[in-house]
Parts: C-alpha cells; sequence; structure tokens
C-alpha cells in the first residue's frame, strides 16, 4: 500500500468514525425516551431477554469480518451506556476490584455500570436485598470445583431471583513484585484457585507455603505487603496492582469455567432459549425423587443439572438444586411444576433467565 492509499484509507474511516459517533447520539437520545417510557410503566432499566434478544439479532444481521464476540463486547458497552444514561444504577460484586467476579460483572453489564464491590457473597444479596444496589453478581458453580455452597445458602431464603447467568473462563498467573520464580517463599490465593494449580504449584514451587486468602484479587493486595510473596489470580489483577506477570496460565486444565448468576428483583420475559432454576424438597419415602422427575419426563423437559444439598440444621435431610431448560411462562413447564408442587415438601422457584453461552 502506498503512502496516498494509506491517507485516502484512513481519511475513509475517520469519515466513519464521524457517522459513528452520529448515530451512537442517535442511539442513545432514543433510549432516553425508551427509559422515561420505562419509568411511567414501573418497568426495570436493566432486561436481560430483551438484551439477549439484541444480542441474537446483531448476530443474525452481521455479515463480517467483525467476529460475533467482538461485536457483543462493542454492544455490551453500547447497552451499558445506554442503561447509565436512563437511570442511575449500581451492581454489586463479590470483590475486591480485579476479581473474577468482577471480571464477569463487566462482561456482562459493561464497563459504563457503576459497580459497587463487597466483602462476602452475604453482603452482595445483602446490598441488592436492601435496595442498596440494583444487581448482583455472585459466583454459583465451577466447572472443576463444584457448586459455591455459601451462594446456594442465600438463594433459599432470598426474595430475590435470578435474571441472568454469566460464563468466564477463568486463566490464572502467578504474580508478584518479584520477577522469578526462585525469589518467591510464599503463595496466596482464594483456595479454589490454589486447588486449581496444585499439579502446577507441585512442579514449581514445592518449596513455598501455600496461604488461603478470600479472593485472589486479595491475594494480589496481600503480595504487595510480602517482598517474597506471590498470588494466583489474574492478569487484570497484576495490572490494576502493578505486579508482575511471572507465569501465565498455570491452572492444570484449560477448561476451568466458572458460572455467575445476576441477582435481582422482577420476572424477565421468555426468549426462547431459557433456563430455570429450583429447589425442592421430597418425602423420606422408597421412590420420592424418582415420582418428582417424572413430571420433567413426561413433558421432555431436559435436565441440565440436579444436585442434593444438605439442609442446615436438619442431619441427613437435602434440598435437591435443579437446572432445566424452558421458561415458567411455558404451559408444559406450569403444568410440571404444579405437579411437582403437589408432591413435594417444599418448592422454590428461584427464576427463568436466558441461558448464558458457556463458550463466552
Amino acid at each position: 500500500m502506498t503512502r496516498e492509499s494509506l491517507k485516502e484509507s484512513r481519511d475513509k474511516l475517520r469519515k466513519k468514525d464521524e457517522r459513528i459517533v452520529k448515530l451512537l447520539n442517535e442511539r442513545a437520545r432514543i433510549s432516553l425516551e425508551i427509559g422515561k417510557i420505562k419509568k411511567r410503566q414501573d418497568l426495570d432499566i436493566y432486561d436481560p431477554s430483551q438484551e439477549s434478544k439484541i444480542y441474537h439479532y446483531l448476530n443474525e444481521v452481521n455479515e463480517g469480518p467483525l467476529p460475533e464476540r467482538s461485536l457483543k463486547e462493542i454492544f455490551t458497552e453500547v447497552l451499558s451506556a445506554s442503561r447509565t444514561l436512563q437511570a442511575p444504577v449500581s451492581v454489586a460484586y463479590l470483590g475486591p476490584e480485579a476479581s473474577f467476579t468482577h471480571a464477569a460483572a463487566q462482561s456482562h453489564f459493561g464497563r459504563s455500570t457503576p459497580f459497587s464491590p463487597q466483602p462476602t457473597i452475604f453482603d452482595v444479596f445483602n446490598q441488592v436485598e436492601r435496595k442498596k444496589a440494583n444487581w448482583g453478581v455472585v459466583p454459583v458453580e465451577n466447572s472443576l470445583e463444584g457448586t459455591v455452597k455459601l451462594t446456594l445458602d442465600r438463594l433459599i431464603s432470598t426474595p430475590l431471583n435470578i435474571l441472568a447467568e454469566v460464563f468466564l473462563l477463568i486463566s490464572h498467573s502467578l504474580i508478584s513484585t518479584r520477577k522469578e520464580l526462585y525469589e518467591i517463599k510464599r503463595v496466596y490465593s482464594h483456595p479454589q484457585a490454589l486447588a486449581q494449580c496444585q499439579a502446577w504449584l507441585r512442579k514449581n514451587l514445592p518449596q513455598c507455603s501455600l496461604n488461603e486468602m478470600e479472593s485472589t484479587a486479595k491475594a494480589a493486595q496481600k503480595v504487595l505487603e510480602d517482598s517474597e510473596g506471590a498470588a494466583i489470580g489474574s492478569n487484570n489483577a497484576a495490572s490494576l496492582y502493578g505486579l508482575n506477570i511471572i507465569s501465565e496460565g498455570i491452572e492444570d486444565r484449560s477448561s476451568n469455567v466458572t458460572r455467575f448468576l445476576v441477582i435481582g428483583r422482577g420476572e424477565r420475559k421468555r426468549t426462547g432459549s431459557d433456563k430455570t432454576s429450583i429447589f425442592f424438597a421430597t418425602r423420606h419415602t422408597p421412590g420420592a425423587l424418582y415420582d418428582l422427575l417424572k413430571p420433567f419426563a413426561k413433558k421432555e423437559i431436559n435436565l441440565v443439572k440436579i444436585e442434593s444439598y444438605p439442609i442446615k440444621d436438619r442431619m441427613w435431610e437435602y434440598l435437591f438444586f435443579v437446572d432445566f431448560k424452558g421458561h415458567t411462562e411455558e404451559e408444559k413447564i406450569k403444568e410440571c411444576l404444579e405437579d411437582l408442587q403437589a408432591q413435594s415438601t417444599f418448592t422454590k422457584i428461584l427464576g427463568s433467565y436466558p441461558t448464558g453461552d458457556p463458550e463466552s
């Protein structure tokens, strides 16, 4: 490409950029009008089912070469800015800043959204329940380490609903004020992160002590005080706290994905690709669980997760945490849940929400 043709191409880009800015502001003005309508009709600013439809439509009209994932990331920020224009909002998450929950919250709500880090999962629920935050983001399960029990504990008692799910591919790095492995004497991180990197740690840092922290981000903060310490955390944490990345991708398995839940008030409309989560309890009789699962088989409802969960303070008694495909607005789902409620000793519908993308 000649110097003249490069200049011409850049001039074309500048004109396109001007057009994009004008279109974004036109969209923002329409978004403000929608915000006024929502306020008059007492509708929530955040509607994950509607946003899911927007992303689906964008994929349909996208002719490339921009990849679908890149397009979604761009429009996540557009939607984030639109929500912020429509009304003051905030999202509570399990912090501190640069934790993996923070990354999941940003990937879903966009970086324009005001975020509020909380020290515990309980505090995230508490902030939303007390209306100090509009929505919350909490981890619920990891593909390697299993379910986050503290989140299930709060889901049992909270009046809030699950509004959306977010999947985040977890990649761990060893980060420190030091630059070389041989300089490290202590490693800090969340128990799950330490467990997910145990083979790498045994091979590369066998003499180091392993120290559990509340979160990977807290671990990054800790090594600022320990000149011979290193944290297992994200590259974002390294950037935020000015730490060196000694080694990347140290997790023992690359297929390490954490599922997060967005919690809040209200219910969301069906999108055609939805998931519903529930708790239920069975009677202590032979075949009780089998009988409760029969309505799902009869209605051809796909169970994607079922897990027994011990009831606190009631030894050897269990709830079942279940995810299945479909939305409570669907007739067959309604009928199935009616059958379930008639036969179970306890049923709680946690919410119906758009199915997340495990590959995101």
